[in-house]
């Protein structure tokens, strides 16, 4: 079906109306700008045959002119409005073939929003008329829709980008340095006493001095933001009275969400950034440009979808009226196309330049560095943002999986990305529930996942760690239920995933049984230690450190309530475990050992005569084959050599060497801390099952350390007195002992 439809007077003006003189612009940059005179608009569309731009009243409700878009230059409409000023309120309508079975959707009666726009205002109402095709029609989406979709959605907003950012500088973490908190904007703020209640929710909320300073006293480095680029509420959760509470629902790559701003200006995101920056911490974006808003063919027409349908979005091949779906909500972004690549790298570069954020974390990340063929390494998105002078220089971490034909990646991703490794978290996650034959793979983990990671100069910090993030259980949750509980999303208990490698330890949900209060408590303990002395950058999600609890919900992405909220109505329990991780935290940023950009492999170096690690038996003697090998193995130790080579310069190193134990059988196990050269004996410095300990414990070599069931144990290796590599290994090691000590005495600002 080709639909041509009746223009001949949608573009004149209403009755009273002044017209405006328009110029001819230029095609770039795309988008609405200002230059301190008038505004220039341009919008690329290569199979439209107009856009008109409409200009509304300043609350955004009566439209009052339109305006042909003069010129056309390289498939870019464009056009200057001298008159036009920051603040001005705007959409587009763009006229072409409808004609879905050749994937065309042209409908200029539905007001379109612009892809580069850098603020959106008012809030989208769910219409019929906000469909290209009419609903209910006996020929579907071939259909064609004549109401005006403009009552009913948001607009668009000339910005005025002028910010004075003073001295603030990017702090600019070391990789190796780095440890991830993912968190919510709304959700990490709305509950939390300090915030005033006009910013509750807000990125005011989350720049508040009570806020940054428990972030930065924890010892976290870089704040990862859960999606705050514009999105839109499902419709069937509207329906159910729900909302898309996470925001992976795009459909604006260049507006913060308005919902996010406690003012009425985009500013506010700068000033966030800006008092994150002056206490040393990041701010990494969660962005979705594998998927917008628009749904599949019988999705709304919002955006993309009216502007150029053929062009933004995968459509099958011999069927161009259905979309491919590898993100399973209904359409792919087709970054195979150099100017819906374009979008996404100007959006990177607005946000990383414009913005000063300081990395991104890709949501379904395979699907980016898809080419006709499938994923590539060498895909044209991959290499334009490793060759971009600016992209380049900040941190890029793939969510490395989709849900399309050979979709999951990890380990795939080329050199100068990370990439978040679910492997670590299930892996983890089963071995500290007490699963057999788990110790040969628990190895390869903490050891960063040589066999995924080690390969074309990649470093262990491009294994992003993780024990639980935003999707699935909190930490909490994960020691307290045996089965998700996800009655309130209204599907039955349906939706999520259902297998959580969790164990309730003998209820399910809240108890007042001591005993399993305690294990859950020691279990969290485990989880917290073996993530921050894992090689690789560990990711805490936000809360996890005082056991936030979503009631057993493992999907809370609609839960725009107490469920999905933090609850800062912290017990003395939950601030010790809080105070507890901030000690870890403090003692792996002083480990330089812990921070090596080797892989652990466990060979022996001839010329240095050492391993730069060995697994260690309960009995004290090195793994043999048998051992790994053995299903009811539950219990070992790692030794890390402090005197291996550091660094590709073939010289010993000169850190404390370390001994971790690892005990995930129920009952105490008997260890022998084996003799270690260049030592005099072993300093205890975590036991899990001790948490409060404020010295560090000597203990001899060859002595039994009764490790508590379900416990984990680092001891520090006490050096001798000497000259050279020893004397470095002291200063290591006093460096530790300092460290342990400080965070006895400083506290969480909570």
């Amino acid at each position: 079906m080709h639909i041509t439809p009746n223009t001949t007077s949608s573009h004149l003006p209403q009755p009273g109306i002044r017209r405006v003189r328009i110029g001819e612009g230029r095609p770039f940059p795309l988008g609405a700008t200002w230059d301190g005179i008038g505004v220039n608009f341009a919008i690329f569309s290569a199979n439209a045959t107009k856009v008109e731009l409409c200009i509304f009243d300043p609350e955004g409700k009566q439209e009052v002119e339109r305006i042909e878009l003069p010129e056309y230059t390289n498939e870019i409409f464009h056009g200057y409005l001298r008159e036009a000023r920051p603040g001005m309120i705007y959409g587009y309508r763009v006229y072409g073939p409808y004609e879905p079975d050749a994937g065309h959707r042209f409908n200029p009666n539905k007001l379109l929003l612009d892809p580069y726009a850098k603020q959106h205002v008012g809030s989208l109402t769910w219409d019929h008329a906000l469909f290209g095709y009419t609903i209910g029609h006996a020929d579907e989406d071939l259909s064609f829709d004549e109401r005006d979709s403009a009552p009913f959605m948001p607009k668009c907003r000339v910005i005025d980008p002028a910010f004075t950012w003073g001295d603030e500088r990017a702090p600019r973490v070391p990789w190796d340095r780095t440890i991830f908190y993912e968190t919510h904007v709304k959700g990490y703020t709305q509950r939390h006493p300090a915030v005033a209640e006009t910013d509750k929710g807000k990125f005011a909320g989350l720049m508040t001095r009570e806020v940054v300073d428990y972030i930065r006293s924890l010892g976290v480095t870089s704040v990862e933001l859960l999606p705050i680029h514009a999105f839109v509420d499902d419709s069937y959760l509207v329906d159910k009275g729900l909302r898309n509470y996470w925001g992976y629902n795009t459909i604006g790559f260049f507006a913060p969400d308005s919902r996010y701003l406690a003012g009425s200006s985009v500013a506010e995101f700068k000033e966030m950034v800006s008092a994150f920056h002056h206490s040393g911490l990041e701010v990494i974006l969660d962005v979705v440009y594998n998927h917008t808003a628009e749904g599949n063919e019988k999705g709304p027409t919002l955006s993309f979808k009216g502007i150029d349908n053929a062009t933004y979005y995968r459509l099958l091949p011999d069927q161009p009226r259905y979309y491919i779906n590898d993100t399973g909500t209904g359409n792919t972004v087709n970054t195979s196309h150099p100017r819906v690549m374009q979008l996404v790298t100007d959006s990177l570069r607005y946000w990383a330049g414009e913005m000063r954020v300081d990395g991104f974390r890709f949501d379904l990340a395979t699907i980016l560095a898809r080419e006709p063929t499938g994923f590539s390494e060498e895909s044209s998105f991959l290499h334009a943002c490793m060759q971009d002078p600016l992209l380049s220089q900040v941190k890029l971490i793939a969510e490395p999986w989709d849900c399309g034909p050979g979709g999951y990646q990890v380990g795939r991703f080329p050199p100068g990305w990370a990439e978040w490794n679910d492997g670590y978290r299930d892996t983890i996650r089963s071995y500290w529930r007490g699963d057999d034959g788990m110790v040969g793979a628990v190895a390869g983990k903490i050891s960063a996942s040589a066999d995924l990671f080690d390969k074309r100069g990649r470093k262990p910090w491009a294994s992003v760690n993780f024990i639980t993030a935003h999707d699935g259980f909190t930490l909490h949750d994960l020691v307290s239920y045996n089965e998700k509980h996800n009655e309130a999303n209204g599907e039955n208990n349906q939706d999520g995933n259902s297998h959580n490698i969790s164990y309730n330890y003998g209820a399910e949900g809240p108890t007042e049984d001591k005993e399993i209060v305690e294990t859950r408590f020691r279990q969290l303990r485990n989880f917290f230690a073996t993530l921050l002395f894992s090689r690789g950058t560990p990711m805490i999600l936000a809360g996890d450190e005082f056991a936030r609890t979503q009631g057993g919900n493992n999907n809370a992405y609609a839960q725009d309530n107490e469920i999905g909220w933090v609850d800062w109505d912290i017990t003395p329990e939950s601030r010790e475990l809080a105070e507890f991780v901030q000690k870890l935290i403090a003692l792996r940023q002083s480990l330089a050992m812990l921070r090596r950009g080797t892989f652990l492999h466990g060979t022996f170096d001839e010329e240095l005569g050492v391993k730069d690690v060995a697994w260690i038996t309960p009995s004290g003697t090195e793994f043999e084959e048998a051992n790994w090998q053995d299903p009811e193995a539950r219990c070992f130790g790692v030794l890390l050599d402090g005197r291996a080579q550091s660094t590709g310069i073939r010289r010993p190193g000169t850190d404390a060497t370390m001994l971790i134990v690892m005990n995930a059988h129920f009952d105490v196990v008997n260890f022998t801390l084996p003799e270690a050269p260049g030592g005099r004996r072993w300093r205890c410095v975590i036991d899990t099952n001790l948490p409060d300990r404020e010295e560090l414990a000597p203990f001899e070599f060859g002595k039994t350390y009764m490790a508590t069931g379900r416990s984990f144990l680092v001891f520090m290796l006490e050096p001798v007195d000497g000259d050279g590599a020893t004397k470095e290994a002291r200063r290591s090691f006093a460096h530790v002992s300092e460290a342990f000590a400080r965070s006895a005495v400083d506290r969480l600002r909570l």
